[in-house]
């Protein structure tokens, strides 16, 4: 295995539906609730909304890196995540990923090029690819990954 970089602990009791979450540093702290849309009481966040702002901001990262190898300004980026949970068919669930990628200072081509390579970067992309579907968008155009 490689070196690793960082380790993050959370601690979780309750699940999903009565649950809380703390990171072992004190710095997130959330009560987990199963949302209305799902037949629960909602008022607390759940692991598809952590998972959202989780791989937007971990891509957002990775668009700066991208950009500085491109020696190009990324300029003020904005994600728009969705996690979308399906049913399976069997009794299992799924997710899938829409990640909609504003780069304002960017031509539409040089900001889809720039996302394609941020979806090879990304350790949310890598750690995701072929297991979930992922659509992704720059400046409102469609990018191929």
């Amino acid at each position: 295995m490689s070196k690793i970089l960082y380790t993050a602990e959370a601690h979780v009791t309750g699940g999903r539906a009565e649950g809380h979450g703390t990171t072992s540093d004190g710095a997130l702290e959330v009560d987990l609730r199963l949302p209305a849309e799902m037949g629960g009481q909602g008022g607390g966040t759940n692991p598809e909304q952590l998972f959202a702002i989780g791989y937007a901001s971990c891509f957002e990262g990775a668009i700066g890196v991208v950009a500085r190898r491109k020696r190009v300004e990324a300029g003020d980026v904005a994600i728009d995540s969705k996690v979308n949970l399906h049913p399976t068919g069997d009794g299992g669930f799924k997710l899938s990923v829409e990640l909609h990628v504003q780069l304002p200072q960017a031509s539409t081509e040089d900001a889809k090029e720039i996302v394609a390579l941020s979806h090879q970067v990304c350790p949310y992309s890598n750690a995701t690819r072929g297991n979930i579907d992922v659509v992704l968008t720059a400046n409102g155009e469609p990018v191929e990954a």
